[in-house]
């Protein structure tokens, strides 16, 4: 499969507001292969995500997967996940401090506030229902990915400017700290 173009912060189509897709649209050969595209593009930059309209196509879908990453060593495994018109419901108020970086906004990353537990309904890449609860960190992934969607970038979600940094000032200033955070956030709500 062909790695795709990833779209970087400045390029409108991170802007666009993803359309639906229909089952019939879904299951044809072409838009599974955009999929496997997808998926492949992921891995190949390293990602813990990667949304539709990254690769400049504003469609309701994301895949998501966490494979013991380099990229993000403090992050749980999350097993290859296609969402196909996801919704997302935050099932508590509670919220937590995560720091995000993306493929789209290079060498930046900064805290983001995300519901530590939610609801996650879509089709699967096939069409069948997917409903299920995400906690933790793992439910910030699913967040990240989900606000692409929407035409949003984790930079829109920064409430304190002062927390960007660099991915290397991440490493040298941050890192352990946040290592720490999520290792408490996974015992507490689990990967």
């Amino acid at each position: 499969m062909p790695i795709l173009k990833v779209a970087q912060i400045g390029h409108p189509v991170l802007r666009q507001k993803a359309r639906d897709v229909g089952r019939d649209e879904l299951l044809t050969p072409a838009f599974q292969a955009f999929i496997d595209s997808m998926i492949e593009t992921m891995r190949d930059a390293q990602g813990a995500g990667l949304a539709a309209n990254q690769v400049h196509e504003p469609v309701r879908v994301c895949v998501i997967e966490v494979k013991d990453n380099p990229r993000y060593p403090y992050k749980p495994n999350i097993p290859l996940t296609i969402l196909i018109n996801p919704v997302l419901t935050p099932l508590c108020g509670t919220r937590f401090e995560n720091y995000e970086g993306c493929l789209s906004v290079p060498d930046l990353r900064g805290i983001v506030y995300r519901s530590v537990e939610i609801r996650v309904e879509a089709w699967d890449r096939f069409g069948n229902p997917i409903d299920k609860v995400v906690r933790g960190v793992t439910a910030g992934t699913f967040q990240h990915e989900c606000d692409h969607l929407d035409g949003m970038l984790f930079v829109d979600r920064v409430e304190d400017p002062r927390t960007f940094c660099t991915w290397k000032e991440f490493a040298r200033q941050h890192e352990a700290r946040f290592r720490e955070h999520v290792k408490e956030l996974v015992e507490h709500y689990g990967s």
